[in-house]
């Protein structure tokens, strides 16, 4: 896809028929909603650029693999620059035994009964003095090959850099770059204005990463702007402390680049989010909340919520601590617990984020051990029968509305063991652990548009 054509497909945002052929992810666009209504008309489905595709135009990625290589010439002409000047003090410190095997042999030459045992052995000493400079020489043949090669390369770079300066003509990069970063911001914006919806289906998963132990959660942060690709992990249920911060999702994939976090009270269950910079998780043994700050490694607030279960008195059907689920979605942040007098049925609190203290609950009426994980998007709560093999979605309680409906949502269950089930609005998929894999899935929202004449 051009780059132009995304601008201005972005900034339309047309509405499409149903019937429409709409272009698949694959190529680069994203649906953000499509619907029917009972006659089978029409209501509207909003088809847009997918969100970084600016970033995967053809020339930029170009441009980055030609920075590259620069960045490793330069490096290789390091190397050289380096070798070459100590080898040249090597063959500067023995030019001195050289120019006496050269007198020695010339006399030699001359008078050869001036070459007694004495000055042979000498000459012989001299000789074995100079032979290291042998690797030396070679490896001058190997820079000098090395050489050849990276001219060569540079030659390379020049025709290719100038041929994308030609397709460019007179665009300026820098401008064009400027414009995808507001064609991002834009796309966020949009995103935020098309709102909420209600959950229509989940696709296939996508495992990021077969690593650590069978129980554990993990997450990015729910609030912070598109920059912030930061991954957190924390493995176990009970007791941990240790909170591992990667830098970006592709150093959690291999493990590298991580800081490391010991929190100060352990944790219980999985129900962790991070949220605006602070991971918010269950103190163990206690239906305390606390808010636990990166930034300044401290504990900023804890609280309790009222009458909540803890201690495996009020888990999900998988056990686990899980007494206490931590979420947020679109309207905030959550705590999905439940209590004595509830009888065991799942409470759904909205939480203030500074404070802790509790907004407004919600009796759902479901048995929270019924449930085999949950999770908020757009203030509704969807539960999933099952964390084994074969689990689906199907109960949903709209806290809107307070009411509830049981659903038919297929969810694929790929490793048949699920501690750990979390929304991230931010960027509309699903986090979850998965018997030691963490796996993503992104979602379909239905969703109405409408326009504010209506």
């Amino acid at each position: 896809m051009h780059l132009f054509s995304a601008i201005f497909l972005l900034l339309m945002l047309s509405l499409v028929p149903c019937e429409a052929l709409y272009p698949s992810p694959e190529e680069g666009w994203q649906i953000y909603s499509s619907s029917q209504d009972v006659e089978g008309k029409c209501l509207c489905t909003v088809v847009a650029p997918a969100q970084n595709m600016c970033n995967r135009d053809p020339r930029s990625k170009q441009l980055r693999h030609l920075m590259e290589k620069v960045q490793n010439i330069t490096q290789s002409m390091e190397v050289l620059d380096l070798r070459t000047y100590r080898d040249l003090q090597y063959v500067h410190n023995t030019a001195s035994l050289m120019k006496t095997v050269d007198s020695r042999l010339k006399m030699a030459s001359d008078n050869p009964r001036t070459l007694n045992p004495k000055s042979f052995q000498e000459l012989k000493d001299t000789v074995t003095q100079l032979l290291p400079l042998l690797p030396v020489l070679e490896q001058y043949k190997a820079d000098a090959r090395m050489l050849g090669q990276l001219k060569e390369e540079v030659q390379n770079l020049s025709l290719v850099l100038l041929a994308i300066q030609e397709e460019m003509g007179a665009y300026d990069y820098e401008e064009l770059r400027h414009r995808v970063l507001l064609l991002e911001t834009r796309l966020h914006s949009c995103m935020q204005k098309l709102g909420c919806g209600k959950l229509t289906g989940v696709s296939n998963p996508i495992t990021i990463r077969a690593s650590g132990s069978r129980f554990g959660s993990w997450m990015t942060d729910t609030m912070t702007p598109s920059s912030d690709n930061r991954v957190w992990s924390m493995d176990g249920y009970l007791k941990g402390r240790r909170v591992l911060e990667y830098r970006t999702l592709g150093d959690f994939m291999k493990g590298q680049n991580f800081v490391q976090h010991l929190l100060p009270h352990p944790w219980a269950g999985t129900g962790h989010v991070v949220y605006n910079g602070s991971l918010y998780y269950n103190k163990y043994q206690s239906n305390i909340v606390i808010k636990y700050h990166f930034r300044s490694r401290s504990v900023l607030l804890q609280r309790s919520l009222p009458s909540a279960g803890y201690n495996n008195t009020f888990p999900y059907s998988w056990g686990g601590s899980s007494d206490i689920d931590l979420m947020a979605d679109e309207n905030g942040l959550w705590a999905v617990y439940t209590t004595i007098p509830n009888a065991g049925n799942i409470v759904i609190s909205r939480l203030e984020p500074q404070s802790l203290e509790v907004l407004q609950t919600w009796d759902t009426g479901f048995p929270k051990r019924s449930a085999g994980e949950a999770f908020m998007i757009c203030g509704t709560l969807y539960v999933t029968n099952s964390h084994l093999a074969g689990a689906k979605i199907y109960f949903a309680y709209y806290t809107n509305s307070s009411s509830y409906e049981y659903t038919d949502i297929p969810f694929h269950n790929q490793y048949s063991h699920i501690s750990m089930l979390d929304y991230n609005p931010r960027e509309r998929v699903l986090y979850t652990w998965n018997n030691g894999h963490q796996v993503l899935y992104n979602v379909t929202l239905f969703q109405v548009i409408t326009n504010a004449e209506d």
